[in-house]
């Protein structure tokens, strides 16, 4: 039970720390490299980036919210010696007050996380997204980037 529930956590953290904006500690969830598949929500391919790549494009955009909220739950656990897999459904809200409509953007789903075992903790090497329902104001996701950029580019 403590690796299943040491899976469970690494995988919860990486929400709990993204809605924080605690990006030292979300990076630290990671492998050195991830092979990211986030195609049902953005299309293209899966690919595979650094730990920093993918949360400098988190920062990018969610970085630009008023606030966020990443939820999981019914988690499932498959082990197998140093590896394993969890998937978990999620539904993540989004908020950003704006002209345009809506200041809210949720998206449910699930995640598909698989994990290696490094030194005394688990880490993501692999993380999978499907979409299966959104509702709201899609459109704050490129207001939330923009302001982003403009606070970097002020900075």
């Amino acid at each position: 039970m403590d690796d299943r529930y040491a899976i469970i956590e690494t995988c919860d953290r990486m929400g709990w720390h993204t809605d924080r904006h605690e990006w030292d500690e979300v990076t630290d969830l990671f492998t050195d490299k991830v092979l990211l598949d986030y195609t049902s929500l953005l299309g293209g391919e899966p690919s595979t980036v650094s730990a920093r790549e993918l949360v400098g494009s988190w920062i990018a955009v969610l970085g630009g919210y008023d606030a966020s909220q990443h939820l999981m739950t019914n988690h499932l656990v498959t082990l197998k010696g140093d590896t394993a897999e969890c998937t978990a459904s999620f539904q993540a809200t989004h908020r950003l007050d704006n002209l345009m409509g809506s200041p809210l953007w949720r998206v449910g789903g699930t995640y598909r996380f698989h994990l290696v075992r490094s030194a005394d903790r688990w880490k993501i090497d692999e993380l999978a997204m499907t979409v299966l329902w959104a509702e709201g104001n899609k459109n704050i996701a490129d207001i939330a980037a923009a302001r982003q950029a403009e606070r970097k580019s002020g900075e």
